[in-house]
């Protein structure tokens, strides 16, 4: 025990003396976080939107108004003719187009149905779809209201319009705001990225400078060295941890719902899986840009693309989605989201704590068999 005290003391005060590696391990996942939680937002507001109104009548100019008011769309061009739309939304200068027929305002008059072109730019899918959704939402509320209003200058007052009202109700995340999905993912991200790189680069640094061929020929024994090696990590992942649930909590306001003593013990879990890849990633390389190239292209953008953090999981192919499942941070993240939005307990993330424990204990497992032999 005491050789292994020994071996993280040593340590924590390379790590002392090292003031590029003190920034990297604190400073920088707390920016990363605020740069990731201001970037990583998918709500759409001021969509630029380019009108065409062909009617200049009372109604057009009233179903426009609804437009700008909702603060989903910014009207900033207005064109005279239908092909001056095209060029603002060739040139992405315009997301949205919307088009009103000649006409539109006298059919509303007589009762007739009229028409409403809405064009969307589908060189952004998301924007696009969520713009078009808004636009659908808006329509149809000013439709009702034109209905309603016919019925009253008809002398039929009472005489309402079929519809339906569903009540709608948003659980964990009432306000859909995105930045609380994304904020508990990137926690899980930045605790893939800062431990697994800095251990690989920590230890492929001391094969470049010799100084592992120097603890090699001591009498230390090899599970002494990767515990004295990895406990380090540990501690920097936990203070980071902190850090980023400080941030989340005050800065973005997303708190932690669920336990948070279970979810540092379910962080500890997963930095089994963190620190034994960026072990494995050191018995493959030799120079800390090999593992730095090891680390980024094999390991975490795959596992980020792949794992939920950003794309549906559901949405993938069959072929892909299956492959998931060998991922780690898939299994994080949704204990991640349950333990901050939905404050869930252990009995409902019981399958996931399971499948990341096993993962844990293997990969860490075989990157220490692997970093025995090496060593040997």
């Amino acid at each position: 025990m005491k050789t292994i005290l020994h071996i993280i003391r040593k340590e924590l005060l390379q790590f002392r003396r090292d003031p590029k590696m003190f920034s990297i391990s604190f400073i920088a996942p707390i920016f990363q976080l605020l740069v990731l939680g201001y970037a990583a937002n998918l709500d759409v507001t001021d969509l630029p939107t380019v009108v065409c109104d062909l009617d200049r009548s009372a109604a057009s100019r009233e179903l426009l108004r609804t437009f700008s008011n909702s603060g989903y769309f910014e009207l900033a061009w207005e064109v005279t003719r239908m092909e001056d739309v095209d060029p603002y939304l060739e040139t992405g200068e315009a997301s949205i187009a919307v088009v009103v027929p000649r006409g539109f305002g006298d059919r509303l008059t007589a009762g007739r149905p009229a028409g409403l072109q809405v064009i969307a730019d589908g060189s952004d899918a998301n924007s696009a779809t969520i713009g078009l959704g808004y636009a659908s939402a808006l329509t149809a509320r000013y439709s009702q209201r034109v209905i309603v209003q016919r019925l009253e200058r008809l002398g039929r007052p009472d005489a309402q319009p079929a519809r339906i009202a569903p009540e709608v109700r948003v659980w964990y995340n009432p306000e859909l705001k995105s930045r609380n999905f994304m904020v508990p993912g990137i926690l899980g991200l930045l605790l893939l990225v800062m431990t697994m790189m800095l251990t690989s680069l920590a230890i492929v640094k001391e094969k470049e400078v010799g100084t592992m061929e120097q603890l090699v020929v001591t009498p230390i024994r090899p599970y002494q060295l990767i515990i004295g090696k990895l406990a380090p990590f540990t501690l920097i992942g936990l203070v980071d941890i902190v850090l980023i649930l400080l941030v989340a909590a005050f800065w973005f306001n997303v708190p932690v719902r669920g336990s948070v003593p279970l979810l540092f013990g379910l962080c500890v879990v997963f930095l089994m899986t963190t620190l034994g890849l960026g072990l494995l990633v050191s018995t493959l390389s030799r120079t800390q840009q090999q593992a730095m190239i090891t680390s980024a292209f094999f390991v975490m953008f795959p596992m980020n693309f792949l794992s939920g953090f950003i794309f549906p999981i559901e949405n993938m192919p069959e072929l892909i989605q299956y492959l998931t499942y060998l991922l780690p941070p898939r299994y994080f993240f949704v204990i991640l989201r349950g333990l901050f939005l939905k404050g869930v307990g252990l009995e409902q993330l019981w399958d996931e704590v399971v499948i990341l424990s096993i993962m844990g204990v293997a990969i860490l497992t075989l990157s220490a068999l692997r970093f025995r032999k090496k060593l040997g």
